[in-house]
């Protein structure tokens, strides 16, 4: 066992397998922006219901918070057996220093804070992972290191699609399919105000990876290659 938890950006790059990876942000200022009525959702249902009625494997990275404040979704996403369960923090934290201007944690309660979520999304059962993505995706030599006695699996990804705060869908087909590939992670979110587009790319994401003899599976078998 190394001192640094290992970093994946794909899977190999045979067969035609892909993984569609969706993130679930949550903040204390998103959940003050859902308190104060200022936002009224980032749970994306429109993206859970193609996905159930298209029969779609997917992953979600979960923050803790997020699934504090959505457990239905949660034992929505967990109960399908198509769907993985992942870890992305609990609160969105950064996790190094210039990380999109997201608040910083300090390296001696990284540990602690990927701990945590754990113990938050198990109890929700289903297909659960030691996969973890950093916030932003930011992480530098002493996250790897504070994460290692974790056991976790960073997974960045390999096609990135930009819906964060998109305004209009076609752009994030264009991400998804000009840079897809056999083993690519797509990363996608799942927060519905602040990745609007999302919903309506997706089915234009879909058409497209099968236009491409491409299939959605597992980020474990993608991994895996099988």
């Amino acid at each position: 066992m190394g001192t640094r938890a290992p970093v994946v950006d794909h899977g190999p790059r045979t067969g035609n397998r892909v993984a569609l990876t969706f993130d679930a942000d949550m903040t204390d200022g998103m959940l003050a922006n859902l308190r104060s009525g200022k936002v009224r959702s980032y749970a994306n249902l429109r993206i859970l219901d193609l996905l159930e009625r298209e029969q779609v494997p997917a992953t979600f990275f979960l923050t803790g918070k997020w699934v504090q404040r959505y457990p239905e979704v949660t034992r929505r996403i967990a109960g399908n057996p198509r769907f993985e369960v992942a870890n992305h923090t609990f609160g969105h934290a950064a996790f190094t220093a210039d990380c999109y201007d997201l608040p910083r944690l300090p390296v001696d309660e990284l540990a602690a804070d990927v701990a945590k979520t754990f113990e938050v999304i198990a109890p929700y059962g289903g297909r659960q992972t030691r996969y973890f993505r950093f916030p932003g995706l930011c992480h530098d030599a002493a996250a790897l290191d504070a994460l290692a006695p974790l056991g976790v699996t960073v997974v960045d990804g390999d096609v990135v699609s930009g819906d964060p705060f998109a305004k209009a869908w076609q752009p994030l087909v264009r991400a998804v399919l000009d840079h897809v590939r056999p083993g690519s992670v797509v990363i996608m979110h799942v927060t519905e105000a602040n990745a609007a587009m999302t919903d309506e790319a997706l089915p234009h994401i879909l058409a497209g990876l099968r236009a491409r003899g491409l299939t959605p599976a597992p980020l474990s078998e993608v991994l895996a290659g099988g």
